[in-house]
């Protein structure tokens, strides 16, 4: 008889009345639904034998803490296969896929996600309040040397798989550079190293977590940046943000840290954890032929390509390598999907509208030409809708906070249709007599405000008598 109905039937004492497996992740175990006459249960089956001891116990010590794992009931003699409570199927996942697709999550789905977050300090500092780190697998704690894995997986698996040609000793260098950044961090709080929406069940409207068993002890910041930069989620900046916050706030009990700090060391596991997930997504996807993995990887392309909008310092060969890699068309083509494109104009009408290179005739133009002029003062001809001189005369008169407000309204309702309509292009132009101050300034604005609204989207901005090109 098949090991997980065997060990069903001894622990119950039913018959199995069906066995269904469920949907497999990365990973070589696998899972079992199974039913009996009156219980269902949840049955593992993994070749690792460590691994499966490691949850066991991990899941038997967080029981004992009230935290929100499943129950583990049984294994077998030789601990290949075990049985755990079954939380149901709605993984935060599933449960925010409709915000996923449309590129905007709702309010009940931000409140989802943002539960989970604000549980993680507790399973953290908690989690590790007694437990024995040594039943961790594969190492008891985040080390150099994992550290070291991980980026070599990135490269062996990922970066030498594009072709793109580089220099191993001067990558080898900032590789160490980052360990050292990296380590100052280490505190002894549990890290749950796949703290992902896919790992997080919800049950009663309650954040549950699942496999925690390559855990081990590591700094509170790597499980943050796997959560909130998590490359298909997509969360728009602004909702990073927010998480971060709600993240701070749930820390406060057991530990005070300022946001600025928080952040600055952040964007460090940040990079580090995008490394790391390319990595897996090159070795599942070139290596073990599993295409689906690697149409997630423009997501986390889009990832570095905000990440080096402001680049690190501290490793300066491996910023312009990255920033090189970004740029590699095979990236963009990977995705079965184009995302939503918008293309955004400052012009002067004495010239006429701009034309839309994408064939669809056009979009939405406004214009600015009823708007106080800066221009026609001779301090600000010298200066543009992106200098400090002119935001500020604009804003001081205050007409165009107005005039953009509703400008926001018609624009966020377009691009959540086109995004639902899986559309890929609109454009929006603003006009104004010489394309120079009021037209940049509102072309400016609406490119971060939707930069901020909407992830998964690509803002272009184009001031076209300025000879000025950008991408958000």
């Amino acid at each position: 008889m098949d090991p997980v109905k065997q060990l069903f039937e001894r622990y119950t004492g039913q018959p199995v009345r069906n066995c269904v497996e469920l949907p497999s992740s990365g990973s070589n175990r696998r899972y079992f639904r199974i039913t009996g006459d009156d219980s269902t249960l949840i049955a593992a089956r993994g070749t690792s034998i460590p691994e499966n001891i490691a949850f066991w116990k991990m899941a038997c010590h967080f029981r004992e803490k009230g935290l929100n794992v499943p129950e583990v009931l049984a294994h077998n003699d030789d601990f290949s296969c075990y049985l755990q409570e079954d939380l149901g199927d709605d993984t935060l996942f599933s449960l925010v896929a409709e915000g996923r697709e449309k590129g905007h999550y709702s309010p009940a789905e931000k409140a989802l996600i943002t539960k989970a977050v604000r549980a993680l300090p507790r399973f953290q500092f908690e989690g590790a309040q007694g437990l024995d780190f040594s039943v961790c697998f594969p190492q008891p704690e985040f080390d150099r040397r994992m550290i070291s894995f991980d980026q070599n997986y990135f490269k062996y698996c990922f970066l030498k798989a594009t072709g793109l040609e580089f220099s191993e000793i001067e990558l080898d260098r900032d590789f160490q550079a980052m360990s050292d950044v990296l380590m100052c961090s280490m505190s002894d709080t549990f890290l749950y190293r796949d703290f992902q929406a896919r790992n997080v069940m919800i049950k009663y409207g309650e954040p549950w977590f699942i496999d925690f068993q390559g855990g081990r002890k590591g700094p509170i910041y790597y499980d943050v940046a796997s959560f909130i930069w998590q490359a298909k989620a997509a969360y728009a900046e602004d909702f990073k943000m927010e998480l971060i916050d709600a993240y701070l706030d749930a820390l406060k009990p057991y530990q005070t840290i300022s946001r600025s700090e928080f952040l600055h060391t952040l964007r460090h596991f940040v990079l580090f954890r995008t490394l790391q997930v390319l990595g897996a997504y090159g070795f599942r996807g070139y290596f073990e032929k599993k295409p689906h993995f690697l149409q997630s990887v423009p997501y986390a392309m889009e990832n570095l390509r905000r990440l080096l909008k402001d680049p690190f310092e501290e490793y300066p060969y491996l910023t312009r390598l990255l920033d090189e890699l970004t740029r590699m068309k095979q990236f963009t083509d990977l995705s079965t999907e184009r995302g939503l494109e918008v293309d955004i104009f400052s012009f002067a009408y004495k010239k006429g509208i701009p034309n839309d290179a994408s064939g669809n005739g056009g979009g939405y133009v406004f214009d600015c030409r009823g708007l106080e002029n800066p221009g026609k003062y001779e301090h600000y001809k010298h200066f543009t809708g992106i200098d400090p001189e002119v935001i500020k005369f604009m804003e001081d008169d205050g007409g165009v906070l107005g005039f953009l407000d509703h400008a926001y309204d018609l624009v966020d309702a377009h691009v959540q249709r086109f995004i639902e309509r899986k559309f890929t292009h609109l454009m929006v132009s603003f006009g104004c007599t010489g394309g120079q101050h009021r037209s940049v300034y509102c072309a400016e604005h609406l490119a971060e405000h939707l930069s901020k609204k909407f992830g998964g989207i690509k803002v272009r901005i184009t001031h076209r008598e300025l000879e000025i090109e950008k991408e958000l």
